[in-house]
């Protein structure tokens, strides 16, 4: 990827409905340029798919939080396998220090959110959790 391919994915970050004629007049490359990039981009796994952000007040479920996980061993492939398949994990990454992986958890109710907790915590191969939930989104 070079430097025209950073800048238009910016850009889809930004408003994945952008236009082309519009992607194409704030790149400074002409149309054409821009639907062979993208369609470049989405050949080769670059850009996987398109979306809509929700307002966080907007969304279903209304608890969100961050689930720190150490993982047992070397049982971080098996969890993310595991945790992916997880209806209530909005996001999961793998990350360094303490913690093996951190997972973005979705809930509608305190009740349902206490069941989320306690089935990720006894899933195989997780050492030990930490969760902390979000109160305020202060920019997306």
């Amino acid at each position: 990827m070079d430097d025209l391919d950073h800048r238009l994915i910016s850009l889809l970050r930004a408003n994945a409905r952008t236009s082309i004629a519009a992607l194409a007049k704030q790149l400074g490359v002409a149309r054409g340029t821009v639907q062979n990039r993208m369609a470049k981009l989405e050949a080769d796994g670059t850009i996987v798919g398109y979306t809509v952000r929700l307002k966080p007040d907007v969304a279903e479920q209304h608890i969100r939080a961050l689930m720190t996980i150490a993982a047992e061993g070397n049982q971080v492939d098996a969890l993310v396998r595991t945790l992916r398949g997880d209806p209530a994990v909005g996001s999961l990454y793998s990350t360094n220090g303490r913690w093996d992986l951190v997972a973005e958890l979705r809930a509608d109710s305190l009740a349902s959110f206490d069941r989320v907790l306690a089935r990720i915590s006894r899933t195989p191969g997780v050492s030990s959790t930490e969760t902390s939930l979000l109160l305020s989104t202060f920019k997306l």
